[in-house]
């Protein structure tokens, strides 16, 4: 694993590019927090791909992802290692974390399901985790990889993230509506707020 070309421009766009290389897995990711929207999720699993566009989209991310991954074992590796470098980027491009709102709690609907998420981006990595239903599978994508995807972003982000599964029948909308919860919470929480110039806390420092 190493870093490339982590940058802030001249209009304070916080950006990263990370890679990491093993055994099962290939994972390249560049991502910009103050984006637009724009990029590609290329996984091999049709409907993890749908999650990430769903999180580039509400998060008001530029994300690109490329995963090539030991799919002939299962996704396992292939989520959570893409959850990791994801992670680590969002860890990269926030730098110092100064001026950041930090804190945040959205819902994301889709017809009869809902979703809250509640992100802290602390400095400490955690993850927890309710539902009123068990996950299944959506095409190729196991639906107990959600909860693991969400895990290992949150733990290499250094974010705290509260995800509550409230209500729902179907699986796809379940699940594009735990992403899409999250996506808005982040987007609100990674926000430079005008009016904080330091590091939100009370300690000053959130590493």
């Amino acid at each position: 694993m190493h870093y490339l070309n982590i940058t802030r421009g001249s209009k304070m766009k916080r950006h990263a590019k990370m890679e990491r290389r093993t055994r099962e897995t290939e994972v390249a990711v560049s991502l910009t927090i103050e984006g637009t929207g724009k990029g590609s999720s290329d996984t091999g699993i049709g409907f993890f791909n749908h999650l990430l566009d769903t999180l580039r989209h509400h998060g008001a991310l530029d994300l690109d992802v490329k995963t090539a991954g030991d799919l002939n074992i299962d996704g396992h590796h292939t989520v959570e290692d893409t959850a990791i470098v994801i992670g680590q980027a969002i860890d990269k491009a926030l730098g110092d974390r100064a001026g950041i709102c930090r804190f945040a709690v959205s819902y994301g609907p889709l017809d009869e399901a809902l979703v809250r998420a509640v992100v802290d981006i602390s400095g400490r990595g955690g993850f927890y985790y309710t539902t009123v239903c068990p996950l299944f599978q959506v095409g190729e994508f196991a639906g107990e990889l959600l909860p693991e995807f969400f895990r290992a972003l949150a733990m290499n982000a250094r974010l705290t993230l509260h995800l509550d599964i409230l209500k729902g029948e179907n699986q796809h909308h379940i699940q594009e509506a735990a992403m899409k919860a999250f996506a808005l919470a982040w987007r609100q929480a990674s926000t430079l707020d005008p009016e904080q110039s330091g590091v939100p806390s009370t300690k000053g420092t959130l590493k």
